[in-house]
Order: structure tokens, then C-alpha cells, then sequence
């Protein structure tokens, strides 16, 4: 498994496993969002591919810097998925490590995520890896 920064070639793979997170995706809506966030460079899209198949594209994670008037700037998760056939096998554990990694170099102490309450399968990776239970954030649909 190899972990790298997202590329427009991949956007056929990023759109099928954002349609498995339950936000469904076409290839041309994911170049138009790579292209946005490319534009910001507090945003990072790593995927990981499988080496032993061509490079296939098995699970992608969204880093970010975010800034809030009441606290420092913090990096976050915006969203994380690894491909069904691949959970459980160290995919998600590798992009969580990458993208502290992406934080740190940016001189972050701290990686946030912030998962839906029904993600039960989420919060458990979440907290396997060491992550810390704070507090939960509520949304609304525009």
C-alpha cells in the first residue's frame, strides 16, 4: 500500500468511495472539488492505492487547517473513507498517520475529526487509533 496526494486521474475512484461513504459522487463533481480545494493549500486529499493491483485507489482521507475566531487554527479530518473490500486492514489507520504527519509539518499539535453519531463503526476506528471523545457537533441542512 502507497499513500500520496490525490490526483485528478483518480477522481472515478474518489466519487465511487464517496457514494460508499453515503455522499454520492460523480467523477466530474470530484475534479471540480479536487480543483477547488487544490486552490487552497490549507487542504490536503490523500488517497491510498493498493501497490499489488496497478494502483487501484482503496480509501481516501480530507486534511485541513481550520480557523475559528474562539480557538487557534487546528487541522481536521473532513472525511475518510476506505474501500468496503479493504476495511479492517490497516488502510485507515496508514491515512490517519499520513495526515497527522501533513499536520505536523505545518507546525499542528492536534488533528481533530468529527464523525455523524450513527458512524458506531467510525467512532470505534476513531477511538482504537487514539483518538479522545471531546464532544459532538450538531448541522444544518441549507
Amino acid at each position: 500500500m502507497n499513500v500520496r496526494e490525490a490526483t485528478e486521474s483518480d477522481a472515478a475512484r474518489l466519487a465511487a468511495l464517496s457514494t460508499q461513504l453515503g455522499y454520492p459522487t460523480t467523477p466530474e463533481q470530484a475534479v471540480e472539488r479536487l480543483r477547488a480545494l487544490r486552490e487552497r493549500p490549507a487542504n490536503e486529499i490523500l488517497v491510498a492505492e493498493d501497490t499489488e493491483d496497478g494502483g487501484t485507489v482503496i480509501g481516501w482521507l480530507h486534511v485541513c487547517v481550520m480557523h475559528f475566531f474562539e480557538s487557534p487554527p487546528f487541522t481536521e479530518v473532513g472525511g475518510l473513507v476506505v474501500d468496503e473490500a479493504w476495511r479492517g486492514r490497516g488502510v485507515g489507520k496508514r491515512l490517519v498517520n499520513e495526515a497527522a504527519r501533513w499536520a505536523a509539518e505545518r507546525g499542528f499539535s492536534k488533528l481533530r475529526v468529527r464523525s455523524n453519531t450513527v458512524r458506531t463503526d467510525a467512532h470505534r476506528f476513531y477511538e482504537r487509533e487514539g483518538s479522545e471523545y471531546k464532544s459532538f457537533s450538531f448541522g444544518w441542512r441549507l
